[in-house]
């Protein structure tokens, strides 16, 4: 911590709100509360200021970006007349950098924000229910009697189920990201968002990937955004093994080796250090939430119901310990749901309806709403519209049309359901389908809204036109 006066101050063992977890949803919720005139106690373990910061999107997003500029530099043959520059001069000083990054937002958005709320204290150490009462725990020896309690301990990276993943060196997400060194090969474990994010970046510094999943990648979106990105990365020179059974894992003088089933045939793949990247699990463990009376869901998350309130009435919880969208800006948003029911009653509801989500490969693959396949689960009549960005001006321009645009709408009313991205900064195009839902537009609506010309954007409003017309038969800008 910075400021050792703040830390060391008299802690209230009764607040109005103790939360436990010092990261997003934790220091949302505290804020929240303290502005409400609530007293409030962070109880943090680790380090301040949670995944996303440290060891998650900062981090990460900072190295993509970075591998995505030399990948560009030597991809510029698609213009005539450039040379091929960009290359890794120092791999280290890139990652000490991302380092210096990481401390110095921490620093910002976390250590410094504290003495800016003179009623909110900062303790740290595990919390623990006791059972001595329902909303007693134990920090640093000293009991806590607050009024309400908000649960935010976030998440942490867990192991696939392979038979003898315990016994050898694997990389998370974490440790991938601290490598001053790469290595010649890598094997990924796992096809979801870290993986392929990771895996990208990773090859585009010149290892070796070879990514394996049990299905696809990505097998939560459209099937024909994960089967375009499978595509994209075997054009980069990735190994994307699909349908993966998995046998066992070891220590070879060779490496580690994976012994699998692909495509019905045993094979054993090989490779200097392994990332798993399965998936994450709720910091559940060390809370000893059976004394309190607080259950878990089906994902091992605490069970909440619609105002973040937990089976135990004095108890919250909010972000990745939920097991519930796992991502930063969702925790923060649970985070101050939480905060104002616990003061103040229950009266504002979760609502994940018209969440996007990001995936930052390259191209980038942004959701938000219902897939095909989703909305027609639901039992709603569907109608889609597709376009290829070889129909989008601003992607014919700069010569990236590897990708797509699909929208999802109700037949019987024209209602926009949902949308998938897969282009260049997509994660920004999305946010214009995600005010669209909120508005309640019909595809109609969304295609008679004029677009600037020669803006990623202006592809929605032309996937909008191709529910009623052919898109490849307009004139630029045409309304």
């Amino acid at each position: 911590m910075s400021d050792d006066s703040h830390k060391s101050k008299l802690i209230n063992t009764e607040p109005d709100l103790l939360v436990v977890g010092g990261g997003s949803a934790g220091f949302s919720a505290a804020i929240t509360a303290a502005e409400a005139g609530a007293n409030v106690v962070i109880a943090g373990e680790g380090t301040i200021g949670g995944t996303c910061v440290n060891v998650g999107c900062v981090p990460s997003k900072t190295l993509i970006r970075a591998m995505e500029t030399v990948h560009r530099g030597n991809s510029a043959s698609r213009f005539d007349g450039l040379e091929r520059t960009a290359r890794i001069a120092n791999w280290k000083a890139l990652v000490q950098q991302k380092q210096q990054l990481v401390n110095d937002l921490r620093k910002a958005k976390y250590e410094d924000i504290l003495p800016e709320y003179s009623n909110i204290s900062y303790v740290e150490g595990r919390a623990r229910f006791t059972g001595n009462s329902a909303i007693e725990l134990d920090i640093e020896g000293r009991l806590f009697w607050p009024g309400k309690i908000i649960l935010a301990t976030g998440s942490s990276a867990t192991l696939p189920p392979i038979n003898g993943i315990q016994s050898i060196s694997v990389l998370d997400s974490t440790s991938a990201l601290d490598l001053e060194t790469l290595p010649k090969t890598l094997l990924v474990i796992g096809g979801g968002v870290i993986g392929c994010e990771l895996g990208q970046m990773f090859s585009r510094a010149g290892v070796k990937v070879t990514i394996c999943c049990r299905s696809r990648l990505l097998s939560d979106s459209e099937p024909q955004a994960s089967a375009a990105l499978t595509e994209q990365f075997r054009k980069e020179g990735i190994t994307v093994c699909e349908g993966v059974g998995y046998q066992k894992i070891e220590e070879t003088d060779k490496g580690v080796a994976l012994t699998c089933q692909i495509q019905g045939g045993e094979q054993t793949i090989v490779a200097d250090q392994v990332l798993a990247a399965a998936g994450r699990k709720p910091n559940v463990r060390a809370l000893c939430l059976d004394k309190a009376g607080v259950k878990l869901n089906t994902r091992g998350g605490i069970e909440i119901n619609a105002y973040m309130q937990t089976s135990n009435l004095d108890v919250y919880a909010a972000g990745d310990v939920t097991g519930t969208d796992m991502y930063v800006y969702m925790a923060a948003y649970g985070g101050k749901l939480a905060a104002k029911n616990a003061l103040n009653g229950n009266d504002r509801k979760y609502d994940n309806e018209t969440m996007p989500s990001v995936v930052f490969t390259d191209p980038q693959l942004a959701t938000v709403g219902l897939t095909q396949a989703e909305a027609e689960s639901r039992g709603f009549n569907v109608e889609t519209s597709t376009i290829t960005l070889d129909n989008v001006p601003r992607f014919i321009a700069s010569r990236e049309t590897h990708g797509f645009i699909k929208l999802v709408a109700e037949t019987d009313t024209d209602k926009l359901l949902g949308a998938t991205i897969l282009a260049p900064e997509a994660g920004d195009s999305i946010q214009t389908v995600v005010m669209a839902l909120k508005a309640g537009l019909t595809t109609e609506g969304l295609g008679d809204i004029i677009f600037p010309y020669l803006t990623a954007v202006e592809g929605l409003k032309l996937a909008a036109q191709g529910f009623k017309r052919d898109v490849k038969k307009l004139s630029c800008c045409a309304g």
